[in-house]
């Protein structure tokens, strides 16, 4: 790996999806160690993060392990500036900054995960057990990563072949009582001097999980996972690689999306999936530079396909179930090209540039039960939302991080024409001639950003960051055309214009020995916000949705939304080895057309916390997580689908084990039993599902 002379400090370099050295490792703080924290996501090659005048957050194998998640949402839940949007305990989206899984770009080893999601979490495609960090930029993050950054950016990184000679293996394992919840991890190393070889496999086996009122019905699932690395070292300078990955998820329930439905003789409908899986072949080629001016380079090309069976379960009016009225299968399958380079143009200047190609063609299968839908022995009649459904996206960038003394630039631009196309979409009138007409629509987008940081003192570093992201609509905003399980009838939009979102922010972040800071306040304006709205019974919903008006959504275009928000996190040493911490979000949005709060904006919250070494092999951590009521709700947009949510308070306690490479984690979850539920949980007003109740937690990993 190249070391650039890149004044005023020598730091390694290396592109998204490269070989990197090892970093940050959880409980170095409690040890007396503090360790430069370096992340590849935020300008699309390692850097520190004290240097990238950016909101950023990392969690490393230990963090993860230590949390027990089994998907970025829960990861990330509680950490500033982030929530987590949930319809099921597997469909986890994180949220940044109070915009939701469409805004928000979830990369695995920076590959983009392509899918449309009408229920369930996108991020729950991938096995947590086996990545190695999760990174998240906060903020439009369209330079580097494109069309749908418009929150931010999270990386999942999983474990890369090296070239250590020999064999090594990591195991892992743990158990929580709230869902009797067992996942195991298994990964393995073996390398010569030019060939290595990373086999890497997990498994997950979730139960019901239990909240303060008792057992939560059809929470539970199984997971597995496989991946596969070989690269092949043909010298110093130039690498081949070959990456395979496999996830599948079976009998995965989403309470969250139960709802009514229109017809009188069904009270409820249930959205959830037999088999879901991701599979990820990919081949690339590295080249380290060397020299005053080195070039690195990085070029892969990949398909990536997400199988889905999504399937509505009814109900009658006495609550038995009557089966299926709806049965979806459908293969999100992208083909794409990424090459990237970063150049060492000048010692102030480094020069990072690409493109990003990738083609995503799905074609929807749909069965519908026929009149009546509420007799089991109706026949089921094919019905596709959509044909032959296509989005291709084209983007290409460029960004220079200039050094001049202490103060260090980054500034970057990037365009990219995203095209959307069908060859039908379904009519809302049964019966009717499917639509042909006006299904392709092409955007070109342009997307920057000019941000900057000063170093006063190590502890002092002011930031400035001007950004702007884009984000044309998705498949299912485009296309879909027909009832889901929630009980309404879709209208899509082919000619969706796409939004854009400019953000003003400062910071402010510094560390040292005995503290490490983060604060910044931020104002996003997002122009021709795209979102679903509810016109069930107005006069537009006739012609959008014929004879299902009476329950209608529609896809459109607001005018303008605004985001306005603080977030500080700090942790402080005030004993050798004894570490306070404090966490802080609080995000408003407005929609600006309806003069009321914007849709679904998560709720204030306050973390405190303790760390600390409390024996010769143990140290121990305290949580408290203190959540405001949120009663700043939509009203006229939301027609009384959002309600307010309680404040809440949860306490968690923690003790580690280290001896040599063996690590024992034991931990007690919501420790007061306390019941509650996130503002953005999914389901109907009133009955979303609860948070899982006081859970005891066993986790084991070592290496050998």
């Amino acid at each position: 790996m190249a070391v650039h002379a890149f004044a005023p400090t020598l730091r390694p370099l290396a592109l998204a999806g490269m070989l990197l050295p090892a970093v940050v490792v959880t409980g170095a703080h409690a040890q007396g160690a503090v360790l430069p924290d370096v992340s590849v996501t935020a300008k699309g090659y390692a850097a520190d993060d004290l240097e990238t005048p950016a909101a950023t957050l990392s969690l490393d194998r230990e963090a993860l392990l230590d949390r027990g998640a089994n998907n970025p949402g829960e990861a990330l839940r509680s950490q500033p500036g982030l929530a987590v949007a949930g319809d099921s305990a597997q469909g986890q989206n994180p949220a940044i900054r109070g915009l939701k899984k469409e805004s928000v770009v979830l990369l695995v080893d920076g590959i983009r995960f392509n899918s449309a999601q009408p229920a369930g979490a996108i991020a729950s495609f991938m096995s947590l057990g086996l990545a190695e960090r999760i990174e998240v930029v906060k903020g439009p993050a369209s330079v580097l990563y494109g069309s749908g950054a418009l929150g931010g950016a999270i990386n999942v990184r999983l474990p890369q072949a090296r070239f250590e000679p020999g064999s090594r293996f990591d195991v892992a394992a743990s158990w929580d009582s709230a869902s009797s919840g067992v996942r195991a991890t298994g990964l393995g190393n073996f390398a010569g001097e030019n060939h290595a070889l990373m086999l890497g496999a997990s498994i997950a086996s979730i139960d019901d999980y239990r909240s303060p009122d008792g057992k939560v019905n059809r929470t539970g699932y199984e997971s597995d996972s496989f991946i596969a690395q070989y690269r092949f070292r043909l010298d110093a300078a130039n690498q081949f690689r070959v990456s395979a990955q496999r996830h599948t998820d079976e009998d995965v329930w989403y309470p969250g999306s139960t709802r009514g439905h229109i017809n009188p003789n069904i009270s409820r409908a249930t959205v959830y999936s037999p088999k879901q899986e991701r599979t990820l072949v990919e081949a690339g080629y590295t080249r380290t530079g060397s020299g005053e001016t080195p070039l690195n380079l990085d070029v892969r090309v990949y398909r990536q396909e997400m199988k889905r069976q999504i399937f509505s379960r009814a109900y009658n009016v006495a609550g038995a179930e009557i089966g299926d009225i709806a049965q979806t299968r459908v293969v999100f399958r992208t083909d794409g090209l990424d090459a990237r380079a970063d150049w060492l143009a000048h010692p102030q200047h480094l020069l990072s540039f690409g493109l990003n190609a990738w083609r995503m063609v799905a074609a929807p299968e749909r069965l519908l039960r026929s009149a009546p839908p509420h007799v089991p022995t109706s026949p089921m009649a094919r019905n596709d939302p959509f044909t032959d459904g296509r989005i291709e996206a084209l983007g290409f960038y460029l960004q220079d991080d200039m050094r001049f003394g202490a103060l260090n630039v980054l500034a970057g631009v990037r365009h990219d024409e995203v095209k959307g196309t069908a060859r039908s979409v379904a009519h809302p009138v049964p019966g009717q001639p499917r639509r042909t007409a006006n299904l392709s629509h092409s955007n070109g987008m342009w997307s920057g950003a000019l941000a900057a940081i000063y170093e006063l003192s190590p502890l002092v570093r002011p930031y400035v960051n001007l950004s702007r992201g884009v984000r044309a609509g998705e498949m299912r905003e485009r296309f879909e055309a027909s009832p889901r399980g929630d009980g309404f009838f879709y209208a899509g939009n082919p000619q969706i214009k796409p939004e854009t979102a400019t953000q003003f922010e400062l910071g402010l972040k510094g560390a040292s020995e005995s503290l490490e800071y983060a604060l910044s306040v931020y104002r996003t304006r997002i122009d021709d916000y795209i979102t679903g709205l509810d016109i069930s019974g107005t006069p537009a919903a006739g012609p959008a949705c014929g004879p299902q008006a009476a329950a209608c959504k529609q896809t459109i275009n607001l005018g303008e939304a605004r985001l306005t928000g603080a977030e500080a996190h700090v942790r402080w040493q005030f004993r050798s080895g004894q570490w306070l911490n404090a966490s802080y979000s609080r995000v408003r949005g407005e929609n600006r057309d309806l003069d009321e709060p914007l849709f679904q904006m998560p709720a204030d919250e306050l973390g405190l916390g303790w760390e600390g070494r409390v024996a010769p092999q143990w140290t121990a951590d305290v949580t408290l997580r203190l959540v405001r009521k949120q009663d700043r709700v939509a009203t006229m947009f939301a027609r009384g689908t959002e309600n307010a949510t309680d404040g809440f308070a949860t306490a968690d306690l923690g003790a580690t084990w280290r001896q040599g490479k063996h690590r024992v984690r034991l931990a007690v979850r919501n420790l007061a039993d306390r019941k509650y539920h996130e503002h953005l949980t999914e389901g109907l007003s009133g009955e979303e599902i609860q948070a899982p109740g006081r859970s005891f937690f066993v986790g084991y990993n070592t290496s050998f």
